[in-house]
């Protein structure tokens, strides 16, 4: 552990972007500081000592916290400048497509994956009788709106049958997977927290 007084090692403006992610990533993962801490390997009240920007983590102990937190170093530190667009227009958005089973999912991203953002935010296009591939489950939340067609949404084992204009919301720990149950294409606004890499 470092004290303030350590100029050479991290200057203000540094530090408190650092505490305030290392806050926020704990937040969405819904961790205390005491399991964040004892995961880490640290004390409760250090941990929140950096949070607070009163102590600065040594490198090796910060990289436990990352590790733990399942985060990249490079978004604790990472300066943009506010350089990232803060508009997205119709049909100059990247858009990705992905066969699973000969049928195809196109993945519209709606906000850019610059390590910078606490949400991923995409548009699923799910042809007819084009599913997720498997089960998936990890830390976060995720909520989704399905603007077209029909949906099977599973969680936890539980399937939930999905019309243009429902609504989710569920915890990622959960296992959970998804198709296209009806005739034509499904199309779902879909944001998850922590974003996915």
């Amino acid at each position: 552990m470092q004290s303030r007084s350590d100029k050479d090692v991290l200057d203000a403006s540094t530090a408190e972007r650092l505490s305030t992610r290392l806050r926020l990533a704990r937040h969405m993962r819904g961790m205390t500081l005491k399991v964040l801490a004892d995961a880490a390997g640290c004390s409760e009240s250090l941990l929140s000592k950096i949070e607070n920007s009163k102590a600065y983590p040594s490198l090796p102990m910060l990289n436990r916290l990352v590790q733990v937190l399942g985060i990249g170093m490079g978004w604790m530190f990472e300066d943009r400048d506010g350089r990232d667009p803060v508009i997205a227009r119709a049909g100059q958005r990247s858009a990705a497509a992905l066969e699973a089973a000969g049928r195809r999912i196109t993945v519209e991203v709606v906000i850019p994956d610059s390590g910078e953002h606490l949400l991923q935010c995409n548009i699923l296009h799910v042809e007819a009788g084009a599913s997720s591939p498997g089960e998936q489950q990890h830390a976060g939340e995720e909520a989704g709106y399905l603007l077209d067609g029909r949906l099977e949404l599973t969680i936890a084992g539980r399937a939930h049958q999905l019309s243009a204009g429902d609504a989710f919301a569920f915890r990622s720990d959960q296992p959970h997977s998804f198709r296209n149950t009806g005739p034509t294409r499904a199309s779902i606004f879909w944001v998850s927290t922590p974003p996915l890499t």
